[in-house]
């Protein structure tokens, strides 16, 4: 059996369900992928009282490590099994199953996800704990952004100086500097297309997560947190990250 079930309802869905309850009912393996760790915990809340040894809980949201350890330990705790599973890629990636997870939990638990997620993705990477999964993807969201940030910078400052974006584009594919991410975000720069691959806003909670857990390790987080909430600030909020870009011409 299957259900599937969506805080906005949407009864036309296939094997749609009224509740979380009533997915954990029709269903052995549980994915949860909402917007961070309160929306986790409303799920789970409501999933919770259904759960027992025959369950698999899949948290895919992006959440902060010692939320995953306290979720890990209210699932365990009914007998169920809990594997800590976040997941990196944009939304083509996901279009296409090209997405990547990063799996932490006990063994038993991680070769059963794999086992349902090798349908979804790529890759699976085996982590180790649920937390040190969960501080993996904000690690890997750090790097993307800090990156997008240089870009965005070393972007602008060439077209003031009267660079094309050819010419920008096309020395950045012979440098070190030369990434997926260059490669993924230079449409939407040259075009000034904002639609959303990822948010603002949700980059933005990741990065409050990631300097929440680490503190004053992540000065940089501190940075990319400022900026992306300079970008909300602007209206930009549900715009692709990209739209760092534009703090730039404000």
């Amino acid at each position: 059996m299957a259900g599937a079930w969506n805080r906005t309802a949407q009864p036309m869905f296939p094997a749609w369900k009224e509740s979380p309850a009533e997915v954990a009912d029709a269903a052995e393996a549980l994915i949860i992928v909402v917007a961070d760790p309160s929306a986790v915990e409303s799920v789970l809340r409501a999933a919770l009282p259904r759960l027992g040894s025959r369950h698999l809980v899949i948290q895919s949201s992006t959440i902060d490590p010692e939320s995953s350890r306290r979720f890990c330990d209210e699932v365990c705790a009914r007998g169920a099994a809990y594997v800590e599973a976040p997941f990196t890629g944009s939304r083509p990636a996901a279009e296409q199953r090209q997405t990547v997870f990063y799996l932490g939990g006990e063994p038993a638990a991680t070769a059963r996800a794999e086992a349902v997620l090798s349908r979804l993705s790529q890759k699976r990477f085996l982590i180790g704990a649920p937390e040190q999964a969960a501080v993996l993807k904000l690690a890997c969201n750090l790097q993307i952004v800090s990156q997008l940030e240089a870009l965005c910078e070393a972007l602008a400052w060439a077209r003031r100086t009267g660079i094309s974006d050819e010419i920008f584009f096309s020395a950045l594919r012979s440098n070190a500097a030369w990434s997926g991410l260059v490669q993924l975000k230079e449409p939407k720069l040259r075009g000034r297309d904002y639609t959303p691959q990822f948010s603002v806003k949700h980059m933005l909670k990741d990065m409050r997560l990631a300097v929440g857990a680490a503190g004053r390790g992540l000065p940089l987080g501190a940075v990319m947190a400022g900026r992306l909430r300079l970008a909300a600030g602007h209206g930009w909020a549900d715009e692709d990250m990209s739209a760092l870009y534009k703090n730039l011409e404000a």
